[in-house]
């Protein structure tokens, strides 16, 4: 009688074992040995796919650690528990993940992607890029195309071309969009989270009230703490209907509605326009200071070769709130308009 010898309690599962593990997704995910590969060629890693490489690569970068002084909604919060650019991109990692493994797509491209999403933004959040876009040629800076350019060019990575492309296209405004069913599901993740975790934090600061949630958020989706598993959900079910990374018409439509009321009643709100005064005032007022005196920019920082404006742009771009203003009460003195 043959004898078999005991599997050990651990074993290896290098990047072959996981790629091969790729082949049981679903037909329409990206699989990392099809990746399109990197701008620099490089070795493959013993015990990761690219797209895991990738994941760690981000996690690990300065640019990463900057998240956590950038604002979500409101510029240098006080307490401890208001969303901040960080904490955000972490929710967005996890919805991403939840909703690839549950539609059978690559979760590692799809957290990377996340991960990545936002990593470009400048501070005080959108507001930045109203600040920085009169100093582009485009004449319109955005966080999307800024992070490809620092993963590429200002810290670079050398990450793959499809964690690229959904950084690239994580936004709805963004044409073309995501070469990759997992930069779609990015897309749907951001949403999902930026709605949710605001209408807390606007609950926090007494921007909105609990009465003021449209009754067909509530009919739709349930109470608020609710709300990610059910818009997943409607990602996921429309999603595998489909055959396409969606959601539901009636779900999508709800979404929306719940978030032009958010616009108009938290990031627009009178309270916020005033804030992005002196926002913006503390940027525009640093770009220029740098485009003019170009020898007070770090001497490792960026490109040689591009024109100071360039350079300055790039270098405030990459503050966090704190180093803005705290740079802005170096040079200048208070911050007109600031609180306190």
């Amino acid at each position: 009688m043959k004898r078999h010898r005991p599997q050990p309690p651990l074993g290896i599962r290098d990047r072959i074992h996981r790629q091969q593990a790729e082949t049981a997704l679903s037909p329409a995910a990206t699989r990392s040995a099809d990746s399109r590969g990197r701008y620099l060629p490089e070795p493959d890693d013993d015990l990761l796919t690219p797209f895991q490489v990738d994941r760690d690569r981000l996690l690990f970068s300065k640019a990463f650690r900057r998240l956590r002084n950038k604002t979500q909604v409101f510029p240098d919060p006080p307490g401890d528990h208001v969303i901040t650019r960080l904490t955000h991109t972490i929710h967005v990692a996890q919805i991403g993940r939840s909703l690839a493994v549950a539609l059978g797509l690559n979760e590692s491209l799809a957290e990377a992607i996340c991960l990545g999403h936002d990593i470009g933004h400048s501070p005080f959040g959108h507001v930045g890029e109203e600040a920085l876009s009169p100093y582009v040629q485009e004449g319109d800076w955005h966080h999307a195309a800024h992070g490809v350019r620092l993963l590429n060019t200002l810290e670079p990575l050398n990450l793959t071309f499809e964690t690229l492309d959904g950084v690239r296209a994580h936004t709805w405004r963004i044409d073309p969009g995501p070469s990759t069913p997992e930069g779609m599901l990015c897309r749907f993740a951001d949403r999902i989270a930026y709605l949710t975790h605001d209408l807390d934090d606007a609950f926090r600061h007494n921007a909105l009230s609990r009465s003021e949630i449209p009754a067909a958020m509530v009919e739709r989706f349930g109470e608020p703490q609710q709300w990610v598993s059910a818009m997943g959900r409607a990602v996921v079910d429309q999603s595998a209907r489909s055959g396409k990374v969606s959601m539901d018409p009636e779900a999508l439509s709800v979404m929306t509605e719940f978030r032009t009321m958010m616009f108009e009643r938290v990031y627009e709100s009178p309270p916020r326009i005033k804030e992005h005064k002196w926002a913006v005032a503390v940027i525009t007022r640093l770009v220029e200071h740098f485009i003019r005196n170009p020898e007070d920019l770090p001497s490792d920082f960026g490109l040689e070769s591009d024109p100071p404006q360039v350079r300055a742009v790039d270098y405030v771009a990459g503050f966090t709130d704190r180093a803005a203003m705290s740079a802005y009460r170096r040079l200048f003195g208070d911050i007109p308009g600031f609180p306190g």
